[in-house]
């Protein structure tokens, strides 16, 4: 039985950590620009579009160095998501809100 890359399993979880940070630190700051805005629309498309050329960026970096990368990625950037939507929900405030 294969032993289990750890040293790519950590690189991965970096990965994942950094691109679940710059990935929801993005939408929340195009959510807080976008907020007084009459025309949030192109602000908030060009966000998404820069987020997911971002995240996809380091996906496929981390995806090139095997599974346990992968695996690593996915599992860091789960709990990140789930770090950031337990901070807003404790708060006890709206979205916009806290943001505001």
């Amino acid at each position: 039985m294969p032993g289990i890359d750890w040293s790519m399993l950590g690189l991965g979880f970096a990965g994942g950590m950094l691109g679940g940070a710059l990935f929801f630190g993005g939408l929340a700051l195009g959510i807080r620009l976008s907020l007084g805005r009459r025309h949030a629309t192109t602000l908030l498309l060009t966000s998404a579009a820069v987020r997911i050329v971002l995240l996809l960026g380091i996906g496929t970096a981390v995806a090139a160095q095997g599974n346990p990368a992968i695996a690593g990625f996915a599992v860091a950037f789960v709990l990140v998501r789930f770090i950031v939507v337990t901070a807003v929900r404790v708060t006890g405030t709206s979205a916009a809100a806290y943001w505001s």
